[in-house]
């Protein structure tokens, strides 16, 4: 689903920033899994018990994938529309949040402070949670599928975009396909 303009305005915190340059994807890089590594361990020395599930999720997480070089976490937390008990600790240790959707599962979003990450914060028991690990599941155990969502996402990089979310968005299509492949498989 297509977030508008001004949906996009609404669930981002600070200034929204058009694209000054086509999407740049990498090769897959070894040095993903331990910066993904370093970031779990600074998350968990920061929040401790509040952490319920830390994952390496996106395309950095899916050996042999191309991916914009952007370390994606998944952070389940007991309730995500409680900030103060994340958030906070979060920002005092350098994080900035940038995302907060309270209509997609409260779903919250922030950047690091040095390596760069999307922290993707999610409450215990998210459907969303379940679907993003089978998604990353299934691109490691499938070739064919890895593959066909690299082409996709190399065509659609290719393409001018007015914000990241754009081209996000755009691959939601063959990201249906193949989910609905993960889920009969």
């Amino acid at each position: 689903m297509a977030i508008s303009d001004d949906e996009l305005r609404d669930v981002i915190i600070g200034d929204l920033a058009p694209l000054t340059a086509p999407i740049a994807l990498s090769d897959p890089d070894p040095r993903w899994p331990d910066l993904f590594a370093r970031e779990r361990e600074r998350v968990y020395d920061i929040l401790g018990p509040v952490v319920l599930r830390l994952e390496h999720v996106g395309s950095t997480s899916v050996p042999g994938l191309a991916a914009k070089p952007i370390i994606d976490l998944l952070l389940v937390v007991p309730d995500s529309a409680d900030e103060p008990a994340y958030a906070a600790p979060l920002e005092r240790a350098g994080y900035v949040l940038r995302v907060r959707e309270p209509d997609w599962f409260e779903h919250r979003l922030l950047k690091g402070p040095d390596t760069d990450i999307n922290l993707h914060v999610f409450s215990a028991g998210c459907p969303e949670v379940d679907r993003m690990l089978a998604f990353r599941d299934w691109l490691r155990a499938h070739d064919d599928d890895r593959e066909l969502y690299e082409r996709t996402k190399r065509e659609l990089a290719s393409q001018d975009w007015k914000f990241v979310q754009n081209y996000a968005d755009a691959k939601t299509a063959v990201v249906r396909e193949i989910m609905a492949r993960a889920s009969a498989g």
